[in-house]
């Protein structure tokens, strides 16, 4: 078997455990083991070795990983740690977020020596402006520190289009999460210290050193610290697809090998006789290895460098043992190191957007070299039809601006402003305030590009988001772009480009006229659902948002919208003030156009949603052949927060919904006093998040549900839903799906019944928090 083959055939195995809806039992990596011996002893049935192996690699990873995750039995329980702090803190308005390595001595709890935690230490106070000396902001990289945190283990939302938290938690061997509990007892035990700690120091020298706002993406180019970047300025990196050069990239390691052989081989040139202890040449490779391994200690090991540096490896030990190696061999030798190290690597974008370029460039421009303004277009070409697929697959977008941006952005950022980025970092480390002057020359360089991406940010051609798309799209773009990047004789070419429509133009499967489909949105403790028709989208709430924290709109919200195919609201419900159900208007608005918002009476919220009208009893309109109708708060109803609620009736060809916001048993009994016949629904929201302050005995009776969602975070302190209320709707027969367990909940009324589908069951994962919770009891 070749390099590439076994690589393929690893990368094969790996994948196909990966994908399983549960981690591996005992037994089943035994007769994996098994094969792998057998097949060992048969030299024809290598790919078959490699498979096996591939398996049983990743089985072992993913089982010792989630075995690793605190325990169901500690969750929510205050520990007293020691350990150090690992990587470069984030420093926030009001917390401080940082990765934990507690200590792996017999005075911690046994489930957690030596694991990684993820931690954050909140305060009430401006730390940026107000207090410059909060204590939480002497969290330093390499420091270590004495604490109480209260944990849990790894757990996140999911939803369409949403980020899989639970699986950035599993590929970075998170044990838990949690926050610190009396702050004000934590100690320090010694100061920063290690690698990091350099980098942190570096990147606050880069700050002082440049007024500048651009001195933050100084500090993402020369040290991959991202930090200091706001969602402003990802946002303008998204629209023009410049986020793979804004971090460092294996072109920037590349750039410092190529100065480190270039520095060796000037010195064997001054000094001829150190050519009797080493040739040349081979100083140079070991050079060029010798500073790609220091750039990539300084940027962290992000997946780019180490892709890189795993590369220039190869080249340099076939340097320096006078072999020659073809570049698709050093690719796979590569990306097969990797694999071993670090097989879940497999989950992570970075891992197939670097070594799908790299493969795409190598297969199409194997003889580049020469003409570099030709070449560098050609690759820009095939970089960007190669790597599209894989871009609106994992990430459901795509720049329309992106081909352009970055014909200017390559060669400026990674030959102008990279260089003097990372001049300046060589002069600081030798002599304390040298590299001042290049990172300000390197801040006005990167000055004059910005405003342009800016601009183009702004223009039609900015981010176009794709709703989600069907297993197949995928590999029929990329076969698509495979036959188009043929050699031009290739016949076929025109009806290839057909086998990207289910990709850039996916079905949104939208509901038929008459139908209605409303879709529960995992927002934690808050609530967010979506009412789709034929051609129109109703929000019910837009979910929580905390002051300089989290946000369900920009997190939850408005991911799943783009991911449901919505282009714009026509209409924005928010049942009342309250935060958990109005606090992420603002996100939702900037991400997409609203024609008209309803609100309670009296809410206040007339500043913050402009042209907001009141949601009246009575009010009536009629989309698709489906019916929405509002049952409460009648005109002039005094603005009581939680009883103020709007209460909306969907009525379709199949059946209704009601959506209940947050009333109580006083307004669910005057609904079944002014109009009985109205509460009757298919589905019922279950009103307050399944407080027993909701669900009327009566009302649950009358309704005639099928089911009754409810929207509530895990673990919440209000412990949502109570087991009464939940008992109360199961008694007489409705299904209660609460999306801390289901996900986000898609509901659709048809001919056939109600139709119910959660996200957790529909993509099943092995690292899901959920099944392992499940499976532990």
């Amino acid at each position: 078997m070749t390099v590439l083959s076994s690589a393929l055939w690893l990368l094969a195995g790996i994948g196909l455990c990966l994908c399983l809806p549960a981690p591996p039992d005992g037994v089943l990596l035994s007769m994996l083991a098994v094969i792998l011996v057998v097949s060992m002893c048969r030299p024809h049935w290598r790919p078959l070795t490699v498979l096996c192996a591939g398996v049983l690699l990743a089985g072992l990873h993913a089982s010792w990983g989630l075995s690793r995750q605190l325990p169901v039995s500690m969750e929510h329980q205050v520990f007293s740690l020691t350990g150090r702090v690992s990587g470069m803190p984030m420093h926030e308005v009001r917390r401080t977020r940082f990765e934990f390595v507690v200590d792996d001595v017999e005075a911690m709890p046994k489930a957690l020596r030596g694991s990684k935690l993820r931690l954050a230490w909140y305060d009430d106070f401006d730390a940026q402006a107000a207090l410059p000396d909060a204590p939480r902001l002497r969290v330093a990289a390499g420091s270590r520190w004495a604490l109480s945190a209260k944990l849990r283990a790894p757990r996140g939302l999911r939803n369409p289009g949403g980020v899989d938290g639970e699986k950035h938690a599993f590929i970075d061997r998170i044990v838990a999460t949690g926050y610190l509990r009396a702050p004000e007892t934590a100690r320090e035990l010694r100061g920063a210290a290690g690698i990091d700690a350099w980098r942190d120091a570096m990147s606050q020298r880069i700050g002082r050193s440049v007024p500048q706002s651009s001195s933050r993406f100084l500090r993402a180019l020369a040290l991959g610290d991202t930090r200091g970047l706001a969602d402003a300025d990802w946002a303008i990196l998204r629209a023009n697809g410049l986020t793979h050069l804004i971090a460092i990239s294996g072109f920037h390691v590349g750039l410092v090998a190529g100065f480190f052989a270039l520095l060796a081989s000037a010195v064997w040139r001054l000094f001829p006789l150190l050519g009797r202890v080493a040739p040349r040449t081979q100083a140079a490779a070991l050079g060029a290895l010798s500073g790609a391994a220091l750039y990539a200690a300084m940027a962290g090991f992000a997946l780019p460098t180490v892709r890189t540096l795993l590369m220039i490896a190869v080249v340099a030990v076939a340097r320096m043992s006078r072999r020659a190696w073809r570049p698709w061999s050093a690719v796979a030798l590569s990306a097969l190191v990797m694999l071993v190290v670090d097989p879940l690597a497999v989950l992570t974008a970075g891992f197939w957007l670097s070594f799908g370029g790299v493969a795409w460039l190598l297969w199409c421009l194997p003889d580049a070299g020469g003409r570099p303004v030709r070449d560098f277009l050609s690759a820009q070409a095939v970089a960007t039809a190669g790597l599209l697929p894989l871009t609106v697959a994992l990430f459901g977008q795509a720049s329309l601006a992106g081909p352009f941006a970055n014909l200017l952005a390559i060669p400026w950022w990674s030959l102008v402003v990279v260089p003097l980025s990372l001049l300046g970092l060589g002069l600081e480390a030798l002599q304390p305030g040298w590299g001042g002057w290049a990172w300000r020359l390197a801040a006005w360089a990167f000055d004059l590009s910005w405003w342009l991406f800016g601009w183009l940010a702004e223009s039609p051609l900015a981010l176009w988001w794709l709703p989600e798309i069907r297993w197949y799209a995928l590999p029929l773009a990329l076969f698509s772009a495979f036959w188009c990047l043929l050699p031009r004789a290739v016949p076929g070419k025109p009806l290839a480009l057909l086998l990207w429509l289910p990709l850039l133009w996916p079905d949104r499967a939208a509901p038929e006229a008459g139908e209605i489909e409303i879709v529960v949105i995992d927002v934690g403790q808050g609530l967010s659902v979506l009412a789709r028709t034929a051609n129109h989208h109703l929000l019910y709430d837009v979910g929580p948002a905390i002051p300089d924290g989290f946000d369900a709109g920009e997190r939850a919200v408005v991911p799943a919208l783009h991911a449901l195919g919505a282009r714009g609201l026509d209409a924005v419900v928010l049942s009342h003030a309250d935060n958990d159900h109005a606090g992420g208007y603002e996100s939702v608005s900037a991400g997409f156009p609203i024609r008209r918002a309803l609100a309670p009476e009296g809410s206040g919220l007339s500043d913050r949603v402009p042209g907001v009208r009141d949601c009246r009893t009575g009010m009536t309109w009629t989309w698709d052949g489906v019916r929405f109708r509002f049952l409460h708060p009648s005109p002039h109803f005094p603005y009581l927060r939680n009883e103020s609620s709007c209460v909306l009736r969907i009525e379709s060809r199949h059946g209704a919904v009601l959506l209940t916001g947050d009333i109580g048993h006083v307004i669910e009994r005057g609904l079944l006093r002014h109009d009985r016949a109205s509460v009757r629904a298919e589905v019922v929201l279950m009103a307050h998040h399944g407080s027993d302050s909701s669900s009327d005995p009566g009302f649950v009776a009358e309704t005639g549900a099928r089911f009754a969602p409810v929207s509530a975070g895990y673990g919440n302190r209000f412990r949502h839903p109570k087991p009464a209320v939940i008992e109360r709707w199961r008694y007489r027969g409705v299904r209660t799906p609460v999306t801390a367990e289901t996900g986000a909940q898609r509901l659709r009324l048809t001919a056939a019944g109600v139709v119910y589908e959660d996200e957790r069951s529909r993509r099943r994962r092995l690292w899901d928090a959920v099944a392992r919770r499940a499976r532990a009891k």
